[in-house]
């Protein structure tokens, strides 16, 4: 297939604030869940490479954590992370809000684009949100700011428009064969996504001071046959052992709830999720743990996956 030599492959960073939409987008682009969402911003920490393979070439996606103004090391680490993939990549999408007015942070980040020869469609996303005749003021806000080799409108949510940005993202793309095969939709080690399934639902039910501050631990994952017969999964069985982290112990009694009752409710709605995603039932057990400050630690944030040196050799 991709020795074709109208064949094209490469990599596209999605790059953003908190909270744009870019974890969203690319699990549209791919039309599978990889990436974790929620409506709390920095929900993505580490850089996440996921395959889009077409009749006309391969897209490399890389998703990285919102551009924020970091408080602490994890903090630090994201920031670098999103920085430093926008050079080394093919193509940059810049996902931005519909709105016509761009704040310090967009400012921070049009200068750090300006600084790369990579080529920059801007996204505007959630046009589900606005009125389809705002738009064009949306884009003009934006065009005067930056040479931009395209302006795509896009609604994630919805998939609006999504089929015209991946033909846009294919006209910048260099010619060349493939980077994986067909089959491959994500470099992520299954423990990690299974460890972010987790924290994604904690995310989603935990009070708003939180969050940030949880990590997700597996501890092991071993595939069984069933007794009997399953109800999935051709009679596997997948027992998984997690940890939450957290900082304070005052959370740590928010997580497990009354009687155990929150840490029940972040297990049964990340078990379903699993399921989906392993084909076969699972057995989750879930513990709650306290390391205080552990974002500020460089040895804790490697512990929990988040490895700076991850950034390098991309390509």
């Amino acid at each position: 297939m991709s020795e074709n030599p109208s064949y094209k492959s490469g990599f596209v960073t999605l790059i953003g604030r908190p909270n744009v939409g870019k974890s969203t987008l690319m699990n549209r682009l791919i039309g599978q869940k990889i990436a974790i969402t929620s409506n709390k911003p920095q929900t993505t920490r580490n850089r996440i490479q996921t395959v889009l393979t077409l009749d006309e070439g391969q897209i490399v996606f890389l998703d990285t954590p919102g551009i924020h103004k970091a408080k602490n090391k994890l903090g630090d680490y994201m920031v670098n992370v999103a920085e430093h993939t926008v050079s080394e990549a093919d193509v940059v999408l810049w996902l931005v809000e519909p709105t016509d007015y761009i704040g310090a942070g967009e400012r921070h980040i049009i200068e750090q684009l300006k600084k790369v020869k990579t080529p920059v469609i801007l996204v505007i996303n959630k046009t589900d949100t606005v009125k389809k005749e705002m738009i064009l003021k949306f884009i003009d806000t934006y065009r005067v700011e930056m040479d931009f080799q395209e302006i795509v409108p896009v609604s994630a949510f919805t998939g609006d428009n999504v089929d015209e940005l991946v033909k846009c993202i294919l006209k910048y793309l260099p010619y060349g064969p493939a980077f994986y095969d067909e089959d491959t939709i994500t470099d992520q080690p299954m423990r990690q996504i299974v460890a972010e399934l987790v924290r994604e639902k904690a995310l989603r039910l935990l009070e708003e001071e939180i969050p940030h501050g949880i990590a997700v631990s597996i501890e092991s994952m071993k595939e069984k046959a069933q007794s009997g017969d399953g109800k999935s999964g051709n009679g596997r069985i997948c027992h998984i052992r997690a940890t939450i982290v957290c900082e304070k112990e005052s959370h740590k009694g928010i997580i497990i709830g009354k009687g155990g009752a929150m840490l029940k409710k972040i297990g049964q709605s990340a078990r379903r999720e699993i399921e989906d995603f392993l084909e076969m039932q699972v057995n989750l057990q879930l513990w709650v743990k306290v390391k205080k400050d552990w974002r500020g630690s460089d040895f804790l944030i490697k512990n929990f996956g988040y490895n700076p040196g991850d950034i390098d050799g991309m390509k």
